[in-house]
């Protein structure tokens, strides 16, 4: 999950076979503080944008229980909902993550060796966000 600039603030590993909708509330649940400006932290986002695969009334209605608009694409429309216009930030950030190559191809036997290359992966993206900040 990322931020509307592409910085990333949470990421899980899972298995391959796992549908991106189980994730998704896990994933908001995660997201850290993030402050920046005067006064308290927001704990959670004002929106959330995703492709059809995140499309489900049940998430779309605990995301209104904790207060974020979802932003989701629906299954069986034709295409053309606009969200390519933002979505392209998020799949911007999975390509510089596979730039690294222990992401790219999974070298790793271990899952948490691979969940450590990832969270360092991110680690340097908002590196290199920080570096073009100054």
């Amino acid at each position: 999950m990322t931020d509307a600039h592409g910085i990333p603030l949470v990421a899980h590993l899972t298995a391959a076979n796992r549908n991106d909708i189980t994730e998704l509330l896990p994933m908001v649940d995660a997201i850290p503080p993030i402050g920046g400006r005067p006064g308290r932290a927001r704990r959670k986002p004002r929106r959330v944008q995703g492709d059809r695969g995140y499309d489900s009334r049940h998430h779309r209605d605990q995301l209104r229980q904790r207060g974020i608009t979802p932003v989701l694409a629906r299954r069986y429309r034709p295409h053309g909902s606009g969200l390519g216009r933002t979505r392209w930030v998020v799949e911007r950030t999975l390509a510089w993550l596979h730039r690294f190559r222990r992401l790219h191809i999974r070298y790793e036997r271990l899952p948490v060796v691979h969940e450590a290359f990832l969270h360092f992966g991110c680690i340097l993206i908002c590196w290199n966000f920080l570096q073009r900040a100054e």
